[in-house]
């Protein structure tokens, strides 16, 4: 049966190619056939259904360049407290919370803001004054520290002799020694995250990966780098593609948690090895391993040059001497390897891991990246770029709405140079964009409505930070499609509107590029394509 035949025409088309602008566009099955002026595709068409676009703008599906797939679905079905303001205003939105979901065994909230807390550093009273008799379960608005009430803590095992891993605390009482209900890096990954996947059923992490697929399919994501994989999350996104419903492309990262056990760190590259060789399909692949060097500087775990306002200091959860061995056998794998560093210390040991792989496994194809790198310096950046390392950013994490905690914490000049984009492409390094939903909001035109002008999607009025790192808004689309593929070994298949890719292509019901900048928060995805099928339709 020949292949379906389709003419795109009367569109303003933006192919984030060498060439930029189109006309026209032709697609043969999953495919893009032609993009450039009316008569040519016409000619490559032939008979092909034709369908006018009314003169709509075309861009490449978004490719979110780092993302938490399964988390994303299940934030949408929790209490998100973005903007609660502060203490009062969480425990009365607690408060009503809990009284909608009488009959959850327990009750699941994301997103608060350190600078909502007193002192930062939230307790279980606090929790326990509202909700006394119910586990409750607070992540962190950038998911590296989480806060429970005293049911929570009982219902884990967390207890006066629960020991600190490596790269992580379960704070405690100065006083009495037990656990004060917050609980942060390693430990949140090694006893909280497995604990609360026990407590969900495969249908329910099914429903977390149709929620997500529901959400990128509203806001134009057709390709997503997944930058937590777990083996339940993994089977579940099996189980949509099997289904037929995962029609939002998934790359994913296996996280590899630091442990003290060097053998433990190595079996875990090996996993991860299995798992690319096992999952390559276009829908559905396994691309690399995912480490954790360092925290956040709202939690003031990032690992920095030069202490924190507070005068804390702390180091990198993985040292040089213990990340150089298992990044190198990720490198010796052909593993794609992603580190979460956001200091500039952790930038340090993350380069230095790929330079100690690079001296031991020799000239390579390698595609690296770093993650987040909020507070770096030129120095690192010239690193980075002479490495062919990506540097992985997320906008939504500058809007000026969320600064007030980050800049508090730095508390010197390190807050003028917070997020300077611009600064990885003058060095010669490529520049992928992402979110890391649901640690911020997922839709991709405020992410770029950010990275366009520094300005808050929350609160368009507050003043720009730091304007002078604003880009052109072509080159923001670039990064969150075009750049963000090729930061996941994709680049072969999407991110552009291009000859022989996937005709992955989203339809704005305004021109972007015409209008007020502002309309970025207003303008609306009319219809999504994935493999030239209309998956989405406003």
């Amino acid at each position: 049966m020949p292949l379906k035949s389709t003419i795109f025409t009367n569109a303003v088309i933006f192919t984030a190619d060498r060439r930029s602008w189109a006309e026209a566009m032709v697609v043969v099955g999953e495919r893009i056939a032609y993009v450039g002026d009316l008569g040519s595709a016409r000619r490559v068409a032939g008979n092909a259904e034709e369908v006018d676009m009314e003169g709509a703008l075309i861009l490449p599906g978004f490719v979110d360049g780092h993302a938490h797939v399964c988390q994303t679905g299940q934030a949408l079905r929790q209490l998100d407290l973005t903007t609660a303001t502060d203490l009062p205003d969480i425990q009365q939105r607690l408060r009503a919370w809990a009284e909608s979901q009488a009959d959850s065994p327990r009750l699941r909230l994301f997103a608060w803001q350190h600078a909502a807390i007193p002192g930062g550093r939230p307790t279980r009273q606090m929790l326990d004054e509202v909700v006394p008799d119910k586990p409750v379960y607070a992540q962190s608005f950038d998911f590296h520290s989480i806060w429970l009430n005293s049911a929570a803590l009982a219902e884990v095992g967390i207890d006066a002799s629960t020991v600190d891993p490596p790269g992580g605390t379960v704070y405690r009482d100065a006083v009495t020694g037990l656990p004060t209900g917050y609980i942060d890096e390693t430990a949140v990954q090694l006893y909280l995250w497995p604990a609360l996947d026990g407590f969900e059923t495969d249908r329910e992490r099914d429903d977390h990966v149709a929620h997500a697929m529901d959400a990128y399919r509203k806001h134009g994501v057709t390709s997503t780098t997944d930058m937590g994989l777990t083996d339940n999350d993994l089977a579940a996104m099996v189980r949509a593609e099997k289904a037929g419903t995962l029609t939002t492309r998934v790359v994913g990262h296996w996280v590899v948690a630091h442990r003290p056990d060097m053998d433990a760190n190595l079996g875990e590259v090996r996993r991860a090895a299995e798992l690319a060789a096992q999952h390559r399909s276009p829908r559905l692949r396994v691309t690399g391993v995912k480490f954790a060097v360092d925290g956040t500087v709202d939690g003031c775990t990032a690992a920095l040059g030069v202490p924190y306002s507070n005068g804390s200091m702390p180091g990198p959860i993985w040292t040089l001497d213990a990340l150089a061995p298992v990044v190198t056998a990720a490198d010796a794998a052909g593993l794609q390897v992603a580190m979460h560093a956001i200091g500039d210390e952790a930038i340090r040991v993350a380069i230095g891991s790929l330079e100690h792989a690079a001296r031991e496994n020799g000239p390579r194809p390698r595609r690296h990246r770093i993650e987040h790198l909020e507070v770096v310096g030129a120095d690192e950046i010239n690193r980075l770029a002479a490495l062919g390392i990506t540097a992985s950013m997320q906008p939504v994490h500058a809007d000026p709405a969320i600064q007030e905690n980050w800049r508090a914490m730095l508390g010197d000049e390190r807050v003028q140079r917070g997020y300077p984009w611009p600064e990885m492409t003058e060095a010669g390094a490529s520049l992928a964009f992402g979110t890391d939903s649901p640690t911020a909001p997922m839709p991709p035109l405020r992410n770029v409505f950010i990275a366009a002008t520094r300005r808050s999607a929350f609160d368009p009025s507050l003043p720009a930070n730091i304007p002078r790192y604003a880009l052109p808004l072509a080159d923001a689309i670039r990064h969150a499609t075009a750049d963000a593929a090729w930061s996941c070994r994709a680049d072969g298949d999407v991110g552009r509107l291009r000859a022989g890719l996937y005709a992955d292509f989203i339809v704005l019901d305004r021109n972007i590029f015409e209008r007020s900048i502002d309309e970025l928060l207003s303008a609306q995805v009319r219809a999504t394509y994935v493999g030239g099928e209309r998956v989405y339709a406003s």
